[in-house]
């Protein structure tokens, strides 16, 4: 398994040592930007950026401002460093809310802040972190990163309504399926790059290369996470499997498996999803049903048919060290799922 392990992570660690002092600076920012003389504000907010993973979507702003030559480090600015930790706290408060929404009880195999403060608290802690990377984006000065960052906040919030909208409702199609993941998902690491490139100077083309990129990533990084929501994978990454389904979420496995089922099995699927009466049998038999019509497989295809565009809006730029790591990712993205 570590033989395995290893060079999925390998991107991830490249990235990572070719931006740490940046990362680092970031580091120290969220720290300092989620202190409060309200002594629980950073107590859960430091559980919950403690329980995070590698930084991916700040990580995604250094990179892209790293890879097309920011030089305002050497005129001692951190504007990047100030933007990537404003990216970290929109995330981290999605993540709250989420996780009320969801009534998770787990965030990466540790207990939920909502689990440990409720669920009051974990909502009032999420708009302070909202608040917070609001005062980040107007102390950078730029309304073309305002613009950018807080539409991106309206984008998330739009995308997590319609996936209450959608749960549930087993005529969601795969269309405003990809609406969802585009917002709730997808958006941020599409403003993460593209915020990169603004604050090194970039041209139109190269703003939407970045954008570009961040999207298609984003939309194979969910794509990714709904297989493996199904996959024995889960257990590793710190979650059950299942929960998409317990919580009769419509995710392209199942909307692929009812699209291609009989009369029978979409009065399984609506019973399981629509009504909510599950059985403890039921999600080996969803699984199976996924398994017989290759909406896993085909959900995974998908996944990589978006990594292919996310490597080729990376064409624009030239050869290097930094563009090569932001390829790896895209290929590190869909391996987790193997």
């Amino acid at each position: 398994m570590e033989e395995n392990q290893k060079p999925k992570a390998a991107p991830l660690d490249a990235l990572v040592a070719l931006v740490k002092d940046d990362l680092e600076a970031v580091n120290r920012t969220i720290v300092e930007r989620m202190d409060s003389p309200v002594a629980l504000i950073p107590q859960l907010a430091g559980h919950i950026v403690a329980a995070g993973g590698k930084r991916l979507r700040p990580l995604l702003t250094l990179a892209a401002a790293r890879m097309c030559g920011y030089a305002g480090v050497e005129a001692g600015q951190m504007r990047h460093v100030n933007l990537a930790t404003c990216v970290e706290f929109i995330h981290t408060a999605t993540l709250l809310h989420d996780d009320v929404v969801d009534e998770s009880a787990l965030r990466r195999g540790r207990q939920s802040a909502n689990a440990v403060w409720g669920n009051q608290a974990s909502v009032l802690v999420g708009d302070f972190l909202f608040s917070r990377a609001f005062e980040l984006m107007v102390e950078d000065g730029s309304l073309k990163v305002l613009a950018i960052l807080s539409r991106a906040s309206s984008v998330i919030a739009e995308g997590e309504v319609a996936q209450l909208i959608t749960t549930n409702d087993t005529d969601t199609d795969e269309a405003a399926y990809l609406g969802v993941v585009q917002g709730k998902t997808a958006e941020l690491f599409a403003a993460a790059c593209q915020v990169g490139g603004v604050v090194a100077e970039q041209d139109e083309a190269r703003e939407k290369a970045l954008r570009d990129y961040g999207m298609a990533l984003g939309i194979a990084f969910q794509l990714v996470d709904d297989f493996l929501d199904y996959s024995a994978r889960q257990e590793a990454l710190g979650k059950t499997v299942g929960d998409d389904f317990r919580e009769g979420k419509l995710t392209l496995p199942v909307i692929l498996a009812f699209e291609a089922g009989s009369e029978d099995e979409k009065t399984f699927w609506r019973r399981c999803l629509e009504d909510m009466d599950q059985t403890d049998a039921d999600l080996a038999h969803a699984m199976e049903l996924m398994r017989a019509h290759g909406t896993l497989d085909e959900t995974l295809k998908r996944a990589r048919d978006y990594g292919a565009q996310a490597r080729a809006a990376l064409e624009v730029f030239p050869d290097s060290p930094v563009r090569q790591c932001l390829l790896d990712i895209v290929d590190f993205t869909v391996e987790r799922a193997y």
